[in-house]
């Protein structure tokens, strides 16, 4: 193991709402197995600090440490660390070829903190200094060149040191496919690439799906495909950053799986219906905001979408309110028997990909079983007016066409029992 892994303290750097450069917070500091955190007494006294997220890490002096569920580092922190990709990214450039088959547990939570790339998702980012702040920046690299990049990681390879400092710029970003960061004047994206492990064309199916969502009226990322070294590749664009004349912006996003408490080791026990308590007590327009998350699990289950859990659900934090983010990560899976069940559960322990199942929890969205029904049968009529439109758009072959519709798209299994 490199020295670069033996980080007992780091400090929280943050973007304040509106602002484009970053103040230092805080500091974490590793106490055996415990994670501490204390806010530095400069950033107390800002007119304008705000807690990094006031149900975890409230605005106060003192050390404060996380006392509730089974892993030690906050959640509103666990949040800005890299996930399953940018874990192997990282344990490829400190391990070289013993990456593709090391633990991600060789390395702890500080040293994926501090040797993933900067531009994370939401409005944090950790450095060595409490003083000086120096990004992690990516190194210059083609749409071309970080793809194979990330087929090379894949495969385990080590790479040269330009294409591994590239690519290291998108660990930051949350989900186990390949991606990495684009960024132009004025705007920055999410490149997702296609994985070896893929059956079918991933890529496009997720494409189809978010436009197909934003066709329907919900509030969506936008996305577009693009070509490399002759494969697909998705650009989301990011939500999380604002351009001004003055620079960047950065908006504190908290997931899903903060929100309720939970972390990496109890995400099966998230649900909508305590997620949609939440947004009643917390969230601003919270009636118009229960309706829309109504609407994404709807779309979820018709679009076949099974992979919903609650990493794949956010929301923008100020420091006082929390208000929910664009959808993302609609990505439909690819399933051969009828029956399916979606990540979090949706009406007490059913989980079970059907809408009766959503008619069921309708009330927890405060809508009524007629309201409900209004929204579920807007969004079949919306999609299968479009569905033939996206894939089209998309370029998709005849045959893929019909697997998607056989086999994600308005699945049989979704509609039994609505209908009687």
């Amino acid at each position: 193991m490199t020295s670069s892994t033996s980080y007992n303290e780091i400090y929280v750097w943050i973007w304040l709402p509106e602002e484009t450069e970053p103040i230092v917070a805080g500091k974490l500091t590793k106490a055996d197995k415990r994670v501490l955190f204390t806010y530095g007494q400069s950033y107390l006294e800002r007119p304008n600090a705000i807690p990094i997220y006031d149900k975890e890490l409230p605005l106060k002096s003192g050390v404060q440490e996380k006392n509730f569920g089974t892993e030690p580092m906050p959640g509103c922190i666990r949040d800005a660390a890299p996930d399953a990709w940018g874990r192997r990214v990282i344990l490829n450039k400190l391990l070289g070829a013993k990456g593709k088959t090391a633990d991600p547990g060789d390395l702890d939570e500080f040293t994926y903190l501090m040797e993933s790339g900067s531009d994370r998702i939401g409005g944090l980012d950790f450095q060595k200094s409490p003083k000086t702040y120096e990004p992690r920046l990516a190194g210059q690299a083609s749409l071309n060149d970080l793809l194979q990049s990330a087929e090379q990681i894949e495969k385990g390879m080590s790479l040269n040191p330009d294409l591994a400092l590239a690519i290291q710029h998108g660990t930051p970003i949350g989900g186990a496919r390949p991606k990495a960061l684009i960024n132009d004047e004025r705007s920055k994206y999410i490149a997702k690439f296609s994985s070896s492990t893929d059956q079918y064309n991933v890529i496009k199916s997720e494409f189809i799906a978010m436009r197909m969502a934003k066709l329907c009226g919900l509030n969506v990322a936008n996305v577009k495909l693009a070509r490399a070294s002759k494969k697909d590749v998705l650009l989301i664009e990011r939500f999380d950053r604002q351009y001004s004349d003055n620079g960047w912006t950065r908006r504190l996003m908290i997931s899903a799986l903060t929100l309720l408490g939970l972390d990496e080791m109890t995400p099966h026990y998230a649900s909508y219906e305590d997620l949609a308590e939440i947004i009643r007590h917390r969230f601003t327009n919270p009636k118009q905001t229960l309706e829309e998350m109504f609407g994404r699990l709807v779309f979820n289950i018709l679009s076949g979408n099974t992979d919903d859990h609650a990493r794949n659900h956010a929301a923008f934090w100020d420091g006082k309110a929390l208000t929910l983010t664009p959808a993302y990560d609609i990505c439909p899976q690819m399933r051969q028997g009828g029956e399916a069940s979606q990540a979090m559960m949706i009406a007490r322990n059913d989980r079970s990909s059907r809408l009766i199942t959503c008619l069921a929890a309708a009330k927890n969205f405060m809508l009524s079983e007629g309201q409900a029904r209004n929204i579920i049968d807007q969004l079949i009529a919306l999609i299968n007016k479009n569905l033939d439109v996206v894939c089209k758009e998309a370029d998709l072959s005849p045959i893929d066409q019909a697997l998607f519709k056989e086999r994600m798209f308005m699945n049989s299994y979704a509609f039994e029992g609505y209908r009687d």
